[in-house]
């Protein structure tokens, strides 16, 4: 019945979307709107459009039940090409404006600062259209419940889209609102999870049908999730990684290994500044949608840190290294945090923007500056048909190895190293005088903290002692400016103000980020904020009938529905991370109650796990803590520091570390403390073996 509702609705409005309609453009004199008040940069760049847009709040939608107007939802973010194409075409324009403003209470959304918003709003676009993205453009009733949406739509698609929507609503509102009920629903179904009340056993046999169900999605030649677009889907990489060294499978790191280097060989990775742009548009990693996330750059540098440790390849090394100097030269803060994005356009030299100008080069300017050097460096990029994109620019390509290129080309790798510092150089040079990409200066707590976490997996991999003390830094930037005195969190910080109430997001990426930097540091102060957190997420976010965390609060009140995410996408989903936090802190403070939680938030999805691998690589490592060996490992005494710097530097991604140079009352840690001597403890669920001084003799206690 919903469907047949739907393509009643979506049949009467899409009809004549494709006709010429001839509308005018002419524009006003530029007048500030209500998003002028706000902070986001993608609200105030849509400041002074011609259309009366507001902000997402209590006022705006009570605004829209006084008048009696249905209400223009409309998401995006500031590094989203399509949504400034939608804005220059429809949005800019007087007459698409007056008809927006005339008939509609009009609501722009930051998804990055309101993902609550964007969630709920996404799902029903899926669920009208079967597909989402951004623009997301929802129509709703003034109560907010949805009746009709899509993403990018043209100037004269969107005309047909408002003056049908308005005339409908006006003439047969009964129709709008009975499908506004339907759709509501399912939404509010969408991600309805039971709690599984069977023992369920979290075994390795299992596991291994769940790999070899994830098999056939993999891309063993190019790496990656076969076909375009190609993502990089870290935790899908991370879970593998993991299980490719548990189990010994040589087929799984090799594909693992293999995505990670023809990715930072692509274009989707910045080959002169550094740092990954979000996706590639094709199947090989070459042409990105060149907007750069602090999130996949944070896990980026996070997994191919781990990489490094298994591997020992210097190359990892190097992406390490140069993605996290280009977050701190493009994307930090003076106070420590870090900005959100840089956009995908930037000016090009008639002064419009366009999509990946700042990235790419023409021939000529190649030949100009290197000059002598052009004919290796064409080879090395591959400066022809293979990295061409448009017309005349190319994205720069590598498709040899070093190795292979100084064999080819009778270099030593020596002599490749300082030509290829000498090109990346002289390019930065040049391309820092273009018009840089703009950048989206709010910091969000989630984001902040999974780079907080990227700079200790650094710390652990590299040894760089600056790294842990960026980490510290960041840390303290949440704990002073984002944690309020009754432990709750905010979401956002721009300008000095924190204004709006942190996800369920924040709580799971922070508490997760305090225990690795607690694992790091030995600080218990940030252990004790863990919990704080966890048990303030437990008060106001706990759904008690499903044992799952909602993504807003309950202080949460001008919602259709609280929703709970669930499926590890790009970033892995709270409930999966708070779930193995849950985990981690039982363990720490012998608390069954955070013990019982996690295992049964693991039972819950357990089913659904072997349906769809791909989406709930996050659970899937949380599953190998149970069904693979998984070890507390106790350091005290007064080189407890030492100890831990060195078993840190091993990829050992089935234990929890506690430790400390004086007594401690931590369970794991009591009474462990010798005042002479430095003592390992390799424990399982707080029963140890023997205790060792030697980091080489606890390492080897500990099996896959």
């Amino acid at each position: 019945m919903k469907k047949i509702l739907y393509f009643i609705l979506i049949n009467f409005l899409a009809l004549s979307c494709s006709q010429d309609n001839k509308t005018g453009s002419i524009r006003s004199e530029k007048k500030s709107n209500d998003l002028i008040k706000e902070t986001s940069p993608y609200l105030l760049q849509h400041a002074y459009n011609p259309v009366d847009w507001k902000a997402w709040n209590d006022e705006s939608l009570k605004i829209a039940k006084e008048q009696n107007k249905l209400i223009i939802i409309s998401v995006g973010y500031s590094a989203c090409h399509w949504c400034h194409v939608m804005e220059e075409e429809s949005f800019e324009n007087d007459s698409v404006a007056k008809l927006m403003n005339d008939n509609f209470i009009n609501i722009k959304v930051d998804r990055e600062e309101r993902p609550d918003v964007d969630q709920i709003y996404m799902r029903a676009v899926q669920l009208m259209t079967g597909s989402g993205g951004w623009p997301l453009n929802c129509i709703t009733l003034p109560d907010g419940r949805p009746v009709f949406g899509g993403t990018y739509f043209t100037k004269n698609q969107w005309i047909k889209v408002l003056k049908d929507m308005s005339s409908l609503y006006r003439d047969d509102p009964e129709k709008v609102i009975a499908y506004a009920e339907k759709l509501t629903d399912g939404v509010k179904k969408s991600d309805l999870i039971t709690v599984n009340k069977a023992s369920v056993q979290f075994d390795a046999k299992m596991l291994k049908i769940v790999v070899d169900e994830f098999k056939p999605l993999l891309d063993f030649k190019i790496g990656g999730l076969k076909g375009e677009p190609k993502f990089p889907m870290p935790s899908n990489l991370n879970f593998l990684l993991r299980y490719s060294f548990q189990k010994n499978s040589k087929e799984l790191l090799d594909y693992v290994l293999t995505s990670l280097t023809k990715m930072s060989n692509g274009g989707i990775y910045d080959q002169i500044g550094g740092g990954f742009s979000r996706y590639s548009v094709d199947d090989k990693w070459h042409i990105p949608h060149f907007e750069k996330m602090l999130y996949d750059n944070a896990q980026l540098i996070s997994l191919y840190s781990k990489a490094y440790q298994i591997s020992n390849d210097k190359n990892y090394k190097t992406i390490v290294e140069e993605t996290i100097s280009f977050v701190e030269s493009d994307l930090a803060d003076k106070n420590s945090s870090f900005y959100s994005a840089l956009d995908a356009d930037s000016e090009n030299r008639e002064g419009e923007l366009e999509e990946g100008v700042y990235y790419s080069w023409t021939e000529e300017e190649l030949k100009t500056e290197l000059e002598d050097d052009f004919a290796l460096f064409k080879a090395y990029y591959n400066i022809n048909a293979k990295s061409k994109w448009g017309k005349d620019t190319y994205v720069l390509y590598k498709t040899l190895s070093d190795e292979e290129f100084t064999e080819k080309h009778k270099l030593s790798l020596i002599d490749l190293n300082a030509k290829i510092k000498y090109w990346k150089t002289t390019l930065k040079k040049t391309r820092d005088l273009r018009k840089s990409p703009r950048k989206d200066d709010k910091a969000l707590t989630s984001w902040n903290a999974l780079m907080l976490k990227a700079y200790l997996d650094a710390y652990r991999a590299l040894g760089d002692d600056s790294y842990l003390h960026k980490a510290i830094k960041n840390a303290n930037f949440i704990k002073e400016n984002q944690i309020q005195n009754n432990g709750e969190l905010f979401h956002n910080y721009k300008n000095g103000k924190s204004s709006i109430e942190g996800f369920s997001e924040d709580y799971a990426h922070t508490i997760n980020a305090f225990i690795e930097l607690y694992q790091m540091t030995f600080d218990e102060q940030w252990l004790n904020l863990s919990k704080d957190l966890m048990d303030y997420a437990l008060a106001h976010f706990l759904n008690t009938e499903s044992s799952m965390f909602y993504f807003t609060s309950d202080k949460e009140t001008n919602l259709i529905t609280r929703k709970t995410e669930i499926y590890d996408n790009v970033i892995p989903s709270s409930n999966s991370v708070l779930a193995d936090c849950l985990f981690k802190l039982g363990h720490y403070y012998s608390d069954k109650t955070y013990s019982n939680l996690a295992s049964q938030m693991l039972s819950n999805v357990s089913d659904d796990i072997i349906k769809a691998p791909s989406a709930y690589t996050n659970w899937l490592n949380l599953y190998m803590n149970y069904s693979n060996p998984f070890y507390e490992v106790a350091i005290a005494g007064k080189d407890a520091k030492n100890k831990l710097r060195d078993i840190s530097s091993f990829y050992l991604p089935n234990i929890l570390i506690s430790g400390s140079q004086s007594p401690s009352n931590l369970p794991l840690l009591k009474n462990k403390f010798i005042e002479e001597e430095t003592l390992i403890y390799v424990c399982v669920n707080g029963t140890c073996k023997l205790p060792v001084s030697s980091t080489e003799k606890a390492k080897s206690q500990i099996s896959k």
